[in-house]
């Protein structure tokens, strides 16, 4: 029984990396279909995966597309075409570069804005530390008397110690 466990996980890994590889390399008859193919899903986006192209995917669904754009190029469908048709299908999300349209202004100019409010925060928080730093330093005469009562000093003196 203690063998039988290391030797099942053993089959079910070999198995499982055999199923998992079912992306056949691709080959077109027109070199111009490969370079428009490669080009292709190095822009689209994996919607599994979201961080990856659908040429670093290996996502079910981006083999899916894969072939998809496989069946569009060999139709003759424009890249134009092809990426319409993914923009309708799901979004301005599919593309890596989106176009600046007002649904996507807050993602081609987000950055700056947080940059700019974090730049502006950072200005803020500088000053108030400097100012309370500088407000804190100064005593005023009211002050040195008392401090040095409780000291047993003569406010004038710059001894320091007792008398």
């Amino acid at each position: 029984m203690k063998t039988l466990v290391p030797l099942l996980l053993i089959l079910i890994t070999v198995f499982s990396n055999v199923a998992y590889s079912n992306d056949e390399p691709v080959q077109f008859k027109n070199q111009n279909h490969e370079q428009r193919y490669q080009s292709l899903i190095e822009e689209i986006r994996c919607l599994v995966c979201q961080n990856q192209s659908l040429a670093d995917s290996n996502a079910e669904l981006a083999q899916d597309l894969r072939n998809e754009i496989i069946d569009m190029i060999v139709a003759e469908k424009s890249d134009e075409q092809i990426t319409q048709f993914l923009v309708e299908r799901y979004g301005d999300f599919v593309l890596y570069r989106p176009p600046l349209k007002e649904n996507t202004w807050l993602l081609w100019f987000g950055p700056f804005i947080f940059a700019f409010i974090g730049l502006f925060a950072a200005i803020i928080i500088i000053r108030n530390q400097t100012n309370a730093k500088n407000s804190n330093t100064e005593i005023d005469e009211k002050q040195k008397q008392r401090l040095a009562e409780l000291l047993n000093t003569d406010p004038d003196s710059d001894s320091g110690g007792d008398k």
